[in-house]
């Protein structure tokens, strides 16, 4: 029996996987496994997540680094890192594309062949690690993704407005199709297919931005509809994909090769997730010119699990969640979600696992446009804190730590139900 299908709660963590490797004036690489030095820390790191009990880890391969160049490949740190998962019993759910390319694919994401590229990319690894790595994320947070690289031009390759989201997006769902059918090709039916994505709920003067937030609602599901095979003339976006010149055959195309979650990831920050609409003010979005947010706590992870569960019918997971804040308000977090989230199982919700995003502390994606040392971007998310030290980075245990081990070993709780 799987781990999809025991009737437990899994509990797990993530470790912050961003890579922009690209730079320019103004703008630095944002690569997380570098500003966290978990480039040379791994080993512990990885220990750390087994230390408090961790099924599994979020965890992301970095294709800027083991695709250097076309054509030529280095898997020698990956390969440590997956045998340090197999040793440790440490369940990899592989993040394959967590915001970035390789530099040498010019464009990006627009580049035509971009799709063939990351479908060449998931079969290498699925091939190089099947004994040890089954379960994959594809595209991490494709609706994010879109709006940044493609709507308000924040990261490469820098589109803007619905024809620039648009383009993404077809672009994303393109290589996410093609690299979970190679994988499912070379892993037959031990693949595990974890899809995940942002999420969008909006509060406040919804009525008079009612246009807006059915567009950007709509787009919300927008990557995960195109994999799954849901958008055809009757799709809330359909209209709009056809005037930014998305054909019949490429919609028809989706359709025809759609796949799968066998388990939908929701991301869910209950102080960033949903957004406040103001009455008479619009916003641009994302770092640039910001929504303000609104915290609808327990009441809005509820919601969107609830959504995403009917919406794809398929098993749910908590995928990411935490609040940046003191150890005592995040724990308070955790026990709140942790509740919520059995709850839900006690009321049928097919709910397979929870994620702490995540393990240690992380940098903010403004460190990317800033100029100041990367200790004035840090984010207090972890159950780690990371501590300058004459040796780097510090990784020093909180309370939130413990109050997570509690939650993911307590049997009785997690037990099938």
């Amino acid at each position: 029996m799987s781990w999809l299908t025991d009737g437990r709660l899994h509990f797990g963590l993530g470790i912050e996987d961003t890579f922009i490797p690209q730079s320019g004036p103004g703008e630095r690489a944002l690569d997380e496994y570098a500003l966290t030095e978990h480039y040379e820390r791994w080993h512990a790191d990885l220990g750390l997540a087994a230390d408090v009990g961790a099924e599994f880890v979020r965890w992301g391969i970095p294709w800027h680094r083991v695709n250097p160049g076309r054509g030529l490949w280095d898997w020698s740190w990956v390969d440590a890192v997956m045998a340090r998962f197999a040793e440790l019993g440490v369940r990899p759910i592989v993040d394959l594309l967590h915001y970035g390319t390789p530099l040498w694919i010019e464009r990006e994401f627009a580049h035509p062949d971009f799709p063939l590229y990351f479908e060449e990319f998931a079969a290498r690894a699925a091939e190089r690690y099947a004994d040890i790595a089954t379960d994959y994320t594809p595209v991490n947070e494709p609706m994010l993704h879109a709006r940044f690289s493609g709507d308000i031009g924040y990261w490469p390759p820098k589109l803007t407005g619905e024809n620039g989201y648009n383009t993404i997006a077809v672009a994303l769902a393109d290589g996410f199709v093609r690299s979970q059918r190679a994988i499912a090709d070379i892993l037959g039916d031990r693949a595990t297919f974890v899809h995940v994505d942002a999420t969008a709920r909006f509060a406040g003067d919804v009525d008079g931005h009612r246009e807006l937030v059915e567009l950007q609602r709509a787009q919300s599901f927008l990557v995960e509809d195109l994999v799954t095979g849901r958008v055809g003339h009757d799709h809330p976006l359909a209209g709009n994909l056809a005037r930014t010149g998305v054909s019949d055959d490429r919609l028809t195309w989706f359709r025809d090769h759609a796949v799968r979650p066998d388990i939908m990831g929701v991301n869910y920050y209950p102080r960033h997730s949903t957004q406040l609409m103001e009455e008479g003010i619009t916003h641009a979005g994302g770092f640039v010119d910001p929504w303000p947010a609104h915290d609808d706590g327990v009441a809005g992870l509820a919601e969107l699990l609830r959504t995403y569960a009917d919406r794809y019918g398929a098993p749910v997971m908590l995928s990411e969640t935490c609040v940046t804040d003191t150890a005592e308000v995040r724990i308070a977090w955790l026990d709140e979600s942790v509740a919520c989230v059995r709850n839900l199982r006690a009321e049928g919700v097919d709910i397979v696992g929870y994620t702490w995003w995540p393990l240690f502390d992380m940098y903010e994606w403004t460190y990317r446009h800033a100029s100041t040392p990367r200790e004035d971007s840090l984010l207090a998310m972890g159950l780690y804190d990371l501590v300058e030290s004459s040796d780097g980075l510090d990784r020093r245990r909180n309370p939130v730590a413990d109050r997570f081990a509690f939650h993911a070993r307590d049997a009785e709780a997690n037990a099938a139900r």
